[in-house]
């Protein structure tokens, strides 16, 4: 088919599919979620039964095809005909950036594989997003949305990016630390966000696998992820959403498994996760750009999920600032190694607040500690960029129960600030068979808890 050919058909499919389709409203039916705080129902996305095959806007499953544009073209038909499933079939699709839209559920037929270049170039022009709790205008995440309604990703295909390029820049040489210096200080200074171009010269701020930004009824379900460029699914400034099903495998710098940032009302569950980074995380932003958001992270519910391997089973923060309430992770299982089951992070520039988390029946193999809480990590921004202002964040409610783990370093080690101690923490009958170093360090804490915390054998 040749160039011409080619645009008439993309054009002749999208007027047909404008003028023949009646527009569906996108249904919803409810999740109940129970948690140990009132939690509303999830509205989950049901779709048109109408499909987009990308089959029919020009997509080929060919080594040499760029299919970018075909996959556009099914998008704005489904989106323009009142929503439906745009659908991948069987075989391996190269494309770069994929943009959804409302009422649009990309479908990935068991088989498909999505393959996403590693050129930079294609993943521009910019598009607002966020880098570790800041915003800015960045490389398009490979699956993106913004401001949209009833999303969804769903099937038993694959999300499997070229990573040749991201792999070099997982280093953070002088240029890319010049960079975020640059941006940290127009975030404290209050620059608009327009102005933060961060896709240029050698910065090196790698997109994101899926970024969905401040979006209503979202669903992850079924597909599979292999590797990503930066943190995998984050789910930044969203209302309602369910994500379930997922086999996640990425061992990259960064490499969260699921991040949820100033969100509300998720539902993760049944899911497998198998991390460079943090296993499931919840954040509220940086700093100054969290202050102004003034958007907690709240009424989010994790069950019945395997982390093969992470640093952390549940993380939240370090990006903590605009606070985060009511989480309730349970019957989760670590059977590896973790550096941490419970970590809550935060520092003195952070402000904001963490209460009401639950952890409760878990089964998890090694790790440095089974709770911990820290106030003072900031990693490589501790010497990179001054503190602009400092405000303290308060952690009160932490509850941990019917936990048991093969071997840790420590039980528990809880450092509070001294000027806003941790408040309210429980662990009941948590079990550990070796503690190897010591069974708790407790700083700056008030009322602490602890009813049948056990271990086998302590020390060497």
């Amino acid at each position: 088919m040749n160039t011409n050919s080619f645009i008439a058909h993309l054009l002749g499919a999208l007027t047909l599919a404008a003028v023949s389709c009646t527009p569906a409203t996108v249904t919803h039916t409810l999740v109940e979620v129970e948690a140990p705080f009132p939690m509303e129902p999830i509205g989950v996305p049901v779709f048109p039964d109408r499909d987009f095959p990308v089959t029919d806007f020009g997509a080929a499953a060919e080594p040499d095809t760029d299919n970018t544009a075909a996959f556009a073209a099914a998008i704005e038909a489904c989106n323009r005909a009142g929503g439906g499933r745009v659908v991948v079939p069987a075989g391996e699709w190269n494309s770069g950036p994929i943009h959804l839209r409302s009422n649009v559920n990309l479908h990935l037929e068991q088989g498909a594989v999505i393959r996403f270049t590693d050129d930079p170039e294609a993943y521009l022009p910019a598009v607002m997003t966020s880098w570790e709790g800041m915003e800015c205008y960045n490389y398009s995440p490979l699956v993106y949305a913004f401001d949209c309604d009833n999303i969804a990703i769903t099937g038993q295909g694959t999300l499997s990016p070229r990573m040749e390029t991201w792999r070099v820049w997982f280093a953070r040489p002088q240029a890319h630390l010049e960079a975020l210096r640059r941006l940290y200080t127009m975030a404290s200074t209050d620059v608009p966000v327009e102005e933060r171009q961060m896709a240029q010269g050698e910065n090196h701020l790698r997109p994101h696998l899926i970024h969905f930004n401040r979006c209503r009824n979202v669903l992850l379900e079924d597909f599979a992820i292999r590797e990503s460029p930066f943190w995998t699914i984050h789910l930044y400034l969203c209302d309602q959403g369910v994500v379930r099903g997922l086999d996640v495998r990425a061992h990259g710098h960064n490499n969260d498994g699921v991040d949820l940032e100033m969100s509300r009302n998720f539902l993760v569950e049944n899911c497998t996760f198998d991390q460079g980074d943090d296993a499931v995380v919840i954040k509220s932003g940086r700093n100054r750009d969290a202050w102004r958001l003034d958007t907690p992270c709240e009424n989010i519910v994790v069950r019945n999920c395997d982390i093969l391997e992470g640093h952390t089973l549940l993380g939240i923060g370090s990006e903590i600032s605009g606070g985060v309430r009511n989480v309730y992770m349970h019957d989760c299982k670590a059977p590896g190694s973790v550096f941490r089951l419970f970590f809550v992070k935060t520092n003195l520039r952070r402000g904001g607040f963490v209460e009401n988390i639950h952890m409760k029946n878990v089964r998890a193999g090694s790790m440095l500690r089974v709770m911990e809480v820290a106030t003072d990590v900031l990693y490589q921004w501790k010497d990179l960029v001054p503190t602009y202002e400092e405000r303290i964040t308060r952690i009160e409610g932490l509850y941990m129960s019917d936990v048991a783990c093969d071997e840790a370093d420590a039980v528990y080690e809880l450092n509070g600030d001294p000027s806003l101690p941790v408040r309210n923490v429980e662990l009941r009958n948590v079990h550990v068979g070796h503690v190897k170093e010591f069974f708790k360090r407790v700083a700056n804490t008030e009322n602490v808890v602890e009813e049948n915390v056990t271990c086998d054998r302590l020390g060497q």
